[in-house]
């Protein structure tokens, strides 16, 4: 039980950036300070503690950094660092000047258990404006071999150097020095190019207004096109303020992901530290293509970077996680972001429905209108693109459909919508015709016999989308459809002519989750007048059901009032989704995503809600239920469901989540089993 809680166990990693406070020139309480925040990194359970550049001294020496004494009690310092660091966990990397070759050079060392890894010199040496480097030290490229005698240990010297840990799969790290990231291909770029996925910046950089956005900025984009782990850690309290000032930022990325922040101009020292998913950052380099390109392109200078192997000793038990897990990973929780996505995917869905329409000749639309989350959203998105079209919305050819199971509650929402959005709106009763096909069929409910099996269910799916083909076909029309992204991945559709068939389909790679946000940001920023946004939101209250089932029918897929319910069936959406990101998106491990899913929906109490979610829908699922529902997600993604994907009709990808197009970011063989995803889970997730 403990392995599966333990992060460890689950591909993360995590890292610590320390910031001490440090006394200029003065080498031994810097050491100090240095094996004090490592300690507290250890005891966090951390691997990595990172520390600013030139922290054994202070960066703000300047000529001092020629004085023999302050060099000699550098090395003194790196030997404590050294000494103490065997009774402790992390690999430390700290910053000193070490004199090689008769020249000084700004360096990161790397040290772990008592050992020097390895020594990486200052690649670039800022000498413009405030900075007068290349004063004091020599640049990277004046190395005359790649390896040095440091404190009795024959020690590979370079910008070369990987530091891979043998014990953790997928952590290898590398250093440079602040001006490094400033470079126009930083040294780091080949190092990931390598194999590196934790990059490591020692720096100092001195504060002036607007450069913590900037630093921000290239951290960001580093670790985002690196596909790693970026750490950058800035000088802090201590540094001389002669002419400069030092805010002590601290920072975490991971793909462009700020995973953790420090407090800027602090008065003591702080730590920060994060979780890092080493085996997210090995998925995503194995699909991006151009990430490989590149590796191909640059291989002559990759291969003769050299390796560095250490073995930690992994923490043991359950550490927690020390990174957010979003509930819903289509959703944003903060409403700024989540607005901004909302407006985005709205209007792909427009543009593309507006593009097929003008390349098709074709200026009707027919659609089923159920009163559900799915048709509704189709239906918003058809009528604002009849508008930008500048065709009149009655060119929608809205229908409901009834069948045996319609509630009077979703039939009367499907008409008000359909007539407060101004579509030629119509319903057809489909019983008739059902009740034809069931006695073609034979079948027992033709009879009057309460059989509700799939044919049942089918007959009625089939039937109304029969009927909005051949009404396309007498008015001229193209027949939109409305499954969405976690139906799709689910086989949540009746195969063919039926629901999942469409000319084309607005919201294919849109999941459930994500259309009711688009729902709630359509009436939070008034797209349409009062009375349609109330229409939207009792769609919203509404149960989620395909309501082909009579809800007195004892139905055991049921919810409380007795209505056939989809989540009771194949289970909640909300976790379905996530389960379908990471899966799909990834290619995690089932016990992976059951790991993730833990942290993210086992407290309700816990991390960031979307604030106007009712409270009412503020889930929490215990492990059980995760796993419950993961398997049920495998089998039918895995092995029941590609053959209806192979077909898909066309429609815009919406988000970075992906599509499971075979025309977009899924393919895959509709006869593969399930079985090992299944095993996975099963073993690997404990029962609790």
């Amino acid at each position: 039980m403990s392995d599966f809680f333990n992060l460890y166990q689950q591909g993360l990693v995590r890292a610590a950036v320390c910031v001490p406070e440090v006394r200029i020139s003065n080498p031994p309480a810097n050491a100090a300070a240095t094996i004090a925040l490592a300690r507290r990194a250890h005891e966090a359970g951390a691997l990595i503690a990172l520390f600013p550049e030139l922290g054994l001294t202070a960066y703000s020496n300047d000529d001092l950094f020629h004085q023999q004494t302050l060099l000699d009690a550098a090395l003194a310092a790196l030997a404590q660092v050294v000494e103490a660091s065997r009774a402790l966990a992390p690999l430390i990397a700290v910053g000193l000047p070490l004199r090689i070759d008769g020249r000084l050079f700004n360096c990161a060392v790397a040290i772990h258990a008592g050992r020097i890894l390895g020594v990486t010199p200052k690649s670039y040496l800022p000498s413009y404006r405030e900075f007068y480097e290349k004063r004091q030290f020599a640049a990277a490229d004046a190395l005359l071999r790649p390896e040095m005698a440091l404190l009795d240990q024959a020690v590979p010297i370079g910008t070369d150097l990987l530091f891979e840990a043998s014990s953790l799969p997928g952590l290898v790290l590398h250093m440079e020095l602040c001006e490094d990231l400033w470079a126009p291909i930083p040294p780091s770029t080949y190092a990931a190019m390598a194999g590196a996925t934790v990059l490591l910046n020692l720096s100092a950089s001195n504060i002036t207004i607007g450069k913590a956005s900037y630093r921000n900025d290239l951290c960001a984009a580093q670790s985002g096109k690196c596909i790693a782990a970026y750490l950058y850690s800035a000088a802090g309290p201590g540094e001389s303020t002669t002419d400069l000032a030092w805010d002590g930022h601290a920072l975490i990325f991971e793909q462009d992901r700020l995973l953790a922040e420090s407090e800027r101009f602090p008065s003591t020292e702080q730590m920060i530290s994060a979780d890092i998913d080493l085996e997210r950052l090995q998925q995503e380099r194995l699909r991006a293509t151009s990430f490989s390109d590149s590796i191909r392109a640059e291989r002559e200078r990759l291969q003769p970077m050299r390796r560095v192997r250490f073995s930690p000793e992994l923490p043991s038990g359950d550490l927690g996680l020390q990174r957010a897990i979003a509930r819903f990973p289509y959703v944003p929780a903060k409403s700024a972001e989540r607005d901004a996505q909302c407006y985005e995917a709205y209007n792909i869905q427009v543009h593309g429905l507006a593009q097929r329409l003008r390349a098709t000749g074709i200026n009707r639309i027919v659609i089923g209108v159920s009163g559900g989350l799915d048709s509704t959203q189709a239906l918003l998105v058809a009528a604002r693109t009849m508008d930008r079209l500048g065709l009149p919305r009655s060119n929608i050819l809205a229908y409901t459909l009834p069948g045996f199971a319609t509630s009077q509650e979703t039939r009367a929402n499907a008409l008000g919508l359909m007539q407060a959005l101004g579509t030629t709106a119509e319903e057809i009763d489909i019983r008739p015709s059902c009740r034809q096909m069931l006695a073609d069929l034979r079948h027992p409910f033709a009879d009057g016999e309460p059989v509700y099996d799939v044919t049942f269910e089918n007959v009625q799916a089939g039937e109304r989308t029969s009927h909005l083909f051949r009404l396309a076909n007498h008015h001229n029309a193209l027949v939109l459809g409305t499954g969405d992204l976690s139906e799709i991945a689910l086989g949540w559709s009746t195969y063919g002519v039926g629901d999942q068939m469409s000319h084309y389909n607005v919201n294919a790679s849109v999941p459930k989750t994500l259309i009711q946000y688009l729902i709630r940001w359509v009436i939070t920023s008034d797209q349409f007048e009062a009375h349609t946004n109330a229409l939207l939101q009792a769609i919203l209250d509404t149960e989620i059901s395909p309501e082909l089932v009579p809800a007195d029918a004892n139905w055991e897929n049921a919810d409380a009032s007795g209505l056939q319910s989809t989540e009771a069936k194949i289970g909640p959406y909300e976790l379905q989704d996530f389960n379908t990101y990471w899966i799909s998106r990834y290619g995690l491990r089932p016990s992976k995503v059951a790991f993730l899913a833990w942290h993210a929906w086992h407290d309700k109490t816990q991390g960031q809600w979307p604030e106007n979610l009712p409270e009412a829908r503020r889930h929490q699922y215990d492990l059980a239920e995760i796993k419950r529902w993961l398997e049920v997600f495998l089998f039918r993604f895995f092995q029941i469901s590609q053959f209806k994907r192979s077909c898909m009709p066309n429609g815009p990808k919406v988000g970075s989540g992906g599509s499971l197009s075979p025309r977009g970011d899924w393919r895959a063989p509709s006869d593969a089993e399930a079985k090992i995803w299944l095993q996975e889970l099963r073993e690997n997730v404990p029962d609790l």
